[in-house]
């Protein structure tokens, strides 16, 4: 049997190559990493986590996203199968250890017999062959420019900015204190997950005009700030007002100071980011302000005024074709069929949404290559409302990536009158796992 070709090694891609040699049918793994860098990426690794660590909640009962965790870990997905066995306490989230992750998402795809791997940069679309293109939110551009001329549409893109990492050992815990919001931490190690940062209304509102003033990187000529709503750079939530940023990634609530009975007016979280527990993440904190600029006003935080930094914050071009004109719902390139689209460059937002789109066009190209055809799931469950989504659900004359949410779901049917938020969001789950368990059967 002829391969399959994959571009692109992150988490659609590793996940699509995965179902597709599982499902018998022969893989070629394209990666243009180490060969060709990118500024965000740091290794070769298969399914790099760049942006954050967290898969974000892992709640199936109530959650859009921790229901997607569900289908995939019913659908024997690798990403949750690894996410799971590299998990950091992290409260309700399942956030992961990500270099172990990575590594672990590369061995097993290395090491299975029907998956081999080429290390070059994908420049042209093919003409002929099977093909699942997964590069991401940075597409090279020769490819972009391609898959431009292809389609004969622009390229939509926005900006992505990545959280900066702090050294734990260099955070002030006189100040700061470990709690999940909420006390959702159980166990002692879960208590680790967050760290928690304090401020009072003065420092709150000196630290808003530090934002506001501090030098920011300018966009290229002709790029355009189109930011994803589930990703704005801190700064760009302060423009849109004072009180953004208390009633966003700075919120107080569910959190208690042991160090001061006084309620803190803002609180700034730190997420653990590593199994050492020697690195922890600005929950929310995605920045395009300038490396200078960012130390001094992180330094303003209560608790990290003599921290290290493991990494800076950044900003990234993210490109992603309108999926909704461009494919049909076998994730195909209505133009070129024998070409599949999948992962963030479709227009889904997130590390698990992307891995999840990953894995239906790897279903749907092996199925297709053994003469036979995988149906999208229902749009009752969370992979089928994304892929209803992105495949015609949205209007193309508006898309822009989305998370999974239970507004892209099917109404339900409130018998007996209407239901609360909680009661409505267990019934959508419980609706999507019969769904989903027939549609796997």
């Amino acid at each position: 049997m002829e391969p399959l070709h994959i571009i692109g090694g992150g988490m659609a891609g590793s996940e699509a190559a995965w179902q597709a040699a599982q499902a018998g049918v022969p893989v070629v793994l394209h990666e243009m990493r180490p060969q060709v860098a990118t500024f965000a990426h740091r290794t070769g690794d298969f399914a790099e986590m760049v942006c954050s660590n967290s898969f974000r909640s892992d709640d199936d009962e109530r959650n859009a996203v921790g229901l997607l965790h569900w289908e995939m870990r019913a659908a024997g997905g690798l990403i949750m199968e690894m996410a799971t066995q590299h998990r950091l306490p992290a409260g309700g989230a399942l956030a992961v250890d990500r270099d172990p992750f990575a590594a672990a998402v590369t061995e097993r795809l290395k090491s299975h017999p029907l998956i081999s791997t080429s290390y070059e940069e994908v420049t042209e679309l093919p003409s002929s062959g099977h093909w699942i293109i997964a590069t991401g939110p940075l597409t090279s551009a020769r490819l972009a420019e391609s898959i431009r001329a292809a389609t004969g549409a622009e390229a939509l893109a926005f900006f992505d900015a990545i959280a900066p990492i702090v050294y734990a050992e260099s955070v002030d815990m006189s100040v700061a204190w470990m709690q999940s919001r909420y006390d959702k931490g159980e166990t002692a190690e879960e208590q680790t997950a967050y760290m928690n940062c304090p401020m009072d209304k003065a420092q709150y509102e000196a630290f808003i005009d530090a934002i506001l003033a501090a030098e920011k990187t300018e966009f290229h000529e002709g790029e355009t700030a189109g930011y994803f709503d589930g990703c704005l750079p801190i700064e760009v939530m302060a423009e849109r007002g004072r009180e953004t940023l208390r009633f966003g990634p700075m919120k107080p609530v569910g959190l208690t100071n042991p160090h001061n009975p006084v309620k803190p007016y803002a609180v700034v979280q730190l997420r653990r980011d590593n199994k050492l527990g020697t690195l922890y993440n600005i929950v929310g904190f995605q920045t395009k302000m300038k490396y200078g600029a960012q130390t001094a006003v992180f330094k303003m935080i209560p608790g990290l005024e003599n921290a290290s930094f493991a990494r800076l914050g950044g900003i990234h071009r993210n490109t992603f074709i309108n999926s909704p004109t461009l494919l049909d719902e076998q994730m195909r390139l209505r133009s070129r069929p024998n070409i599949r689209f999948a992962g963030q460059i479709t227009g889904v937002e997130g590390y698990v949404e992307s891995a999840a789109m990953g894995l239906l066009a790897g279903r749907m190209a092996a199925a297709e290559m053994r003469g036979g055809v995988v149906p999208p799931p229902p749009p009752d469950t969370a992979m089928g409302a994304l892929i209803t989504h992105i495949t015609g659900g949205a209007d193309a004359k508006t898309f822009q990536p989305m998370n999974v949410n239970f507004g892209l779901f099917p109404p339900i049917d409130a018998k007996g009158g209407r239901k609360g938020r909680k009661d409505r969001y267990k019934a959508y789950t419980d609706r999507a796992k019969m769904a989903f368990a027939a549609w796997l059967s």
